[in-house]
């Protein structure tokens, strides 16, 4: 569990691909270094989040870890277009006494988005992103949260017929996330609200029911309401 607050940008100093010992097979190793903040309680087999994907340390020294990325991983995210020297978002677990200065992030990227259109304003910048799984935009709401990149950001606008969303970052921001050197066309990683997932389940087994809880609530409904009636007359 992470909260979405990047606590250091990485550099990426090595990359094998088909490094069968760390990924599991066929996938890729990646080295990332420039990183001794995250690193001064880590352990082997610990979870850190780059760019919003939660992987396993398998390797690490005083300045740089290692971790293996799995076939699936690579379709399913950015990671699979990082290269050395690519700059990449990082944040340990989440431990009992962490501020939660996000929100809830668990580190399984939901979908990919491209970026549409840069928009300075100020001293800010607005990014408008399209998804490519568009199902994921019920879950997108104005002024609700979306973690892109690992980074945990408020949504500004949604425009669900059209098909995207906008953030903005701030000056503060864009000194702290590899999103402010992204640029139309690039591709971050999404991981939308869980919280909102949650809700839907809930909501739709409240309605619906299933065959071993009797029966959805508008049949219970409908059936009290019958019941009823027939006991009037």
């Amino acid at each position: 569990m992470f909260t979405g607050i990047v606590e250091a940008v990485g550099t990426v100093t090595r990359l094998v691909e088909l490094d069968d010992s760390e990924s599991g097979g066929k996938g890729t190793s990646l080295t990332i270094s420039d990183c001794s903040e995250i690193l001064e309680d880590a352990h082997l087999g610990d979870s850190i989040s780059i760019n919003g994907t939660c992987l396993t340390v398998t390797e690490f020294s005083k300045d740089s870890f290692k971790v293996g990325v799995s076939p699936e991983t690579l379709r399913l995210t950015n990671l699979g277009s990082l290269k050395e020297k690519s700059g990449v978002n990082l944040e340990r677990a989440v431990r009992a006494d962490t501020r939660m200065g996000g929100h809830f992030v668990q580190g399984h990227v939901d979908t990919i988005a491209s970026i549409l259109e840069t928009t300075p304003d100020g001293n800010a910048i607005t990014f408008r992103l399209q998804p490519r799984d568009k199902s994921i935009l019920r879950y997108v709401v104005k002024k609700g949260y979306v973690t892109l990149d690992g980074a945990s950001l408020t949504v500004t606008n949604v425009d669900d017929e059209e098909g995207w969303w906008e953030i903005m970052l701030i000056a503060y921001s864009q000194e702290k996330v590899v999103m402010a050197k992204k640029k139309q066309g690039d591709d971050v990683n999404v991981e939308v609200d869980m919280v909102g997932k949650y809700v839907e389940k809930s909501v739709a087994a409240y309605f619906e029911g299933s065959a071993w809880d009797g029966g959805s609530m508008m049949e219970k409904m409908v059936q009290r309401m019958v019941d009823e009636r027939l006991k009037s007359k």
